[in-house]
């Protein structure tokens, strides 16, 4: 099939491939895709499954939904090629495809909507204030979240003793030095994001282990920022995270889940599915929840919103953990969809608290 986007498709496959000093065997690797099939798709003289489209734009670093809305029109060219009546089919499709986008948009429980809809009003509100915005305000807030994420998972540093640890680089007396190191790393992770943020890079399976390594760096070495090889259980929790040989399929599966997604979703349910995706995979041997937890906010982060800090306190750690424990048990996801909208509006109003003149 030659035609006018795959030739241009060929061009941006292989001109990607080599921008990136990447091989065939690079690819193929990569992608688990037949080097002779990606030899075809740059020749043009083959056409990539939507799966293997999520794959190579991952691992080629190209925007999924363009290839994908080029790929879906020279799918439909190629069905009704210059038939007339394929523009009345089109037409009939378009108020069929509109009708069934408006349902699926229904789907949003009208009490997550309703915070959604909060949500953007604060979102607005700050983006009008950020000229009062300052270091220091985000430095403090953040320790904020370093303490309240490691609190959730047992640390018992305080506060106070949070920010001696990190800022003043002291040790606090009767604490663990795995306690120390908690506070240190997530504290770099919390930099790293951000980082992350400034340069405009892309959230990818790089990323996410670098901020792993970062969590369990000097707690754990031999096992930050790689994959679990042994099954786990969740202390507390009913659900089972899969066997450890299907953990790179499953955060394979996850990665082309986000590509397809992350310009259709709301950025907190993103942000939120996120989370929820990586924690309920369990990829990790330790340091899921921090692990997820960032991600998430990186997420949120780069949609201009704020740092979505869950608190440590017991009420507020059981109603996170029995919104999980919803999702991985029946499927139900409003709970959990509801729980970070919230978290997150409140993190919003407490930021415009600060920023008000």
């Amino acid at each position: 099939m030659s035609s006018y986007f795959l030739s241009n498709m060929k061009a941006l496959l292989k001109n990607k491939r080599l921008e990136k000093g990447l091989k065939l065997k690079d690819v193929a690797i990569q992608t688990q895709i037949d080097q002779a099939l990606i030899s075809k798709f740059e020749s043009g003289s083959r056409k990539p499954t939507r799966e293997q489209l999520s794959k190579l734009a991952l691992v080629l670093d190209i925007d999924y939904n363009a290839l994908l809305v080029a790929w879906l029109k020279e799918k439909i060219l190629y069905e009704i090629e210059d038939n007339r009546l394929g523009l009345e089919a089109l037409k009939l499709a378009e108020k069929e495809l509109e009708y069934k986008i408006s349902q699926s948009k229904k789907q949003v429980s009208k009490s997550l909507q309703s915070i959604l809809d909060e949500i953007d009003v604060l979102k607005n509100k700050l983006d009008a204030l950020r000229n009062y915005d300052s270091y220091r305000i985000t430095q403090a807030l953040d320790l904020e979240y370093t303490y309240e994420s490691n609190r959730i998972e047992g640390n018992t540093l305080t506060l106070r003793e949070t920010d001696l640890v990190i800022n003043e680089g002291l040790t606090v007396s009767g604490k663990s030095m795995r306690e120390h190191l908690e506070a240190i790393n997530h504290k770099e992770a919390i930099d790293f994001i951000k980082d992350l943020i400034t340069k405009n890079a892309s959230f990818s399976e790089s990323k996410l282990l670098s901020i792993h390594n970062l969590i369990l760096r000097g707690i754990q070495p031999e096992e930050a920022g790689a994959y679990r090889s042994v099954q786990v259980m969740i202390q507390g929790s009913k659900h089972m995270p899969p066997r450890p040989f299907l953990v790179r399929k499953k955060m394979e599966d996850f990665f082309i889940w986000y590509e397809r997604n992350k310009n259709q979703l709301h950025p907190v349910i993103l942000a939120a599915e996120l989370h929820e995706r990586i924690v309920t995979i369990h990829p990790f041997i330790d340091g899921n929840g921090r692990t997820s937890r960032l991600a998430m906010n990186l997420i949120l982060l780069n949609h201009g919103y704020v740092i979505a800090n869950i608190k440590g306190d017991y009420e507020s750690r059981m109603r996170y953990y029995e919104a999980l424990e919803s999702v991985q048990t029946s499927g139900n996801k409003t709970p959990f969809h509801e729980f970070i909208a919230q978290v997150e509006k409140e993190s919003l109003e407490r930021y415009l608290s600060i920023l008000s003149p």
